[in-house]
């Protein structure tokens, strides 16, 4: 676990990252991390003094199973509220189940496991939504149709990009793998809009953080 900025832990749980805001009322979840690894979470909360009761939202980038293996069991510990965006809901509460085409995809989602189910007691419908003070959800398709990133009102602005990006070295940034988006076009569209924002650092699911200027690597991204 590594503090970003004040108060923003980014928690590598095997290849993906969760991360956890400290607000004053408790401890905000973005994404919850791969099945049966939410052990995890409550560790990196230890290290901070806190307890899986103190999480009280847990904000979802997305449905896939490496970023909702975990939310169930923090969900039933915790009692907190779960959003995410009504596009990825059905996928999120079990109503549907995706499907997997790409044959690579298929051999790690049997090796993953597929997440318990679980309710969204806040879904989003409208880009910019507000889901608690200090954060502002962004509808940002491609990876999935109802991919959200957030921007969090903190150290001039922290993005919490999910899998519309990843993090590279050298503090760059790339695309998720296309065998696991649902429209590559939509995605790098959506990425050209996070370029066109102001934010100072930006986090992700997959790779490292971007501290300082982060936005200017989404720009060189995008010109590139």
């Amino acid at each position: 676990m590594r503090e970003v900025v004040d108060g923003v832990f980014e928690v590598p749980i095997g290849y993906v990252n969760v991360h956890l805001v400290v607000t004053d009322d408790g401890i905000v979840l973005v994404d919850t991390g791969l099945p049966r690894r939410s052990a995890k979470i409550g560790q990196a909360l230890h290290g901070l003094r806190r307890a899986i009761g103190d999480v009280h939202t847990v904000l979802l980038t997305h449905y896939h199973p490496d970023h909702t293996g975990g939310l169930a069991e923090v969900r039933r510990r915790s009692g907190a509220r779960v959003v995410a965006h009504a596009a990825d809901v059905p996928y999120v509460t079990g109503a549907e189940r995706p499907v997997t085409r790409h044959p690579v995809v298929k051999v790690v989602s049997l090796l993953m496991g597929v997440p318990e189910p679980a309710p969204v007691d806040d879904v989003v419908t409208t880009d910019g939504y507000a889901p608690l003070p200090g954060f502002t959800a962004l509808h940002t398709p491609g990876h999935t149709a109802g991919h959200l990133s957030f921007l969090l009102d903190r150290a001039d602005g922290v993005l919490f990009a999910g899998d519309a990006a990843a993090g590279r070295r050298g503090g760059r940034i790339g695309s998720a793998p296309k065998m696991v988006s649902a429209d590559v076009q939509q995605q790098e569209r959506s990425v050209a809009r996070l370029a066109g924002l102001e934010f100072e650092h930006a986090v992700f699911g997959h790779g490292r953080a971007v501290r300082g200027r982060a936005v200017e690597r989404f720009r060189e991204y995008v010109a590139r």
